[in-house]
């Protein structure tokens, strides 16, 4: 018999507001993530980095909660998908370096609790 297909499983970029190293330790726990500098799209708009996030099948991480929820509420009504968008809150998640362990731990919690591929898909979740 040959090996069994890989279950797919949902995959996310973090956006540039994110330290790298949020990336690479949740790789090191087999997590399908990357960071938005890491592909080079760090300078890239908003809607744009939403298009190669939905293209590259990745839900996106970001604190732009303004701007990412207008862009998806015109997407749906375009008839327009996502991977979906996971939002983070300074005031619940700050953002800076003794603070990666938070949110590799919630990343990684919220990624086991979500295994199907498609589990985020043109929703909006806040954590």
């Amino acid at each position: 018999m040959g090996a069994s297909p890989a279950r797919a499983r949902v995959r996310l970029a973090l956006d540039h507001h994110y330290a790298t190293a949020i990336a690479i330790q949740l790789r090191k726990r087999r997590h399908d993530v990357v960071a938005a500098v890491e592909r080079g799209w760090e300078t890239t708009e908003d809607e744009a980095l939403l298009a190669l996030c939905a293209e590259d099948g990745r839900a996106l991480v970001t604190n732009n909660v303004g701007d990412f929820a207008v862009i998806a509420r015109r997407w749906a009504g375009e008839g327009r998908s996502h991977a979906g968008l996971i939002f983070t809150s300074d005031a619940s998640m700050p953002r800076h370096r003794g603070s990666i362990g938070l949110y590799v731990d919630v990343l990684g919690d919220l990624l086991r609790a979500h295994r199907a591929d498609d589990a985020f898909t043109d929703q909006l979740h806040s954590l």
